[in-house]
């Protein structure tokens, strides 16, 4: 098995400003996303925003742990992370918001390589699965956060 990952994008009810704390509190996001047990946070910036992090995720064939760096452009409403070092091969990922007035629209995108030994346990159905999870539901996620739902 190859890289995977893609892209997911939702229409969120509340005004940019709602969201963008939401998705720039990465230390929350195992409290609201699904397979993301822990962020547990290394590095801070002025602002106190996590800028290196270990986290680890349930992979449903294991434990999957991560070093990661996030990086935030507060005027384009974007928080991008890429992996320092871990179990996968590679890892980029990014959460970008759209002022639509009083919605937003979210979109999420993750990429990675999961590495031979790894890539070996992740096959279909699995690797659908996974897929459907940390990509396709991340959105809904957050729109639930976000709306209350």
């Amino acid at each position: 098995m190859g890289a995977m990952g893609g892209e997911a994008s939702i229409e969120i009810d509340a005004p940019i400003d709602e969201v963008w704390p939401v998705v720039e509190d990465v230390g929350s996001a195992p409290d609201w996303q699904e397979g993301l047990d822990s962020m547990e946070a290394i590095e801070r910036d002025d602002q106190g925003r996590i800028l290196v992090a270990n986290s680890t995720t349930d992979a449903r064939v294991r434990k999957v742990t991560t070093r990661i760096r996030f990086s935030y452009d507060e005027d384009a409403h974007r928080v991008r992370w890429e992996q320092e070092k871990g179990d996968l091969k590679s890892l980029v990922g990014s959460w970008e918001l759209e002022d639509l007035g009083d919605r937003t629209k979210a979109t999420y995108c993750l990429n990675g390589d999961p590495g031979r030994v790894l890539g070996m346990l992740i096959r279909w159905p699995v690797e659908d699965k996974l897929r459907g999870v940390l990509v396709g539901g991340r959105p809904a996620e957050l729109k639930a956060r976000i709306e209350g739902g």
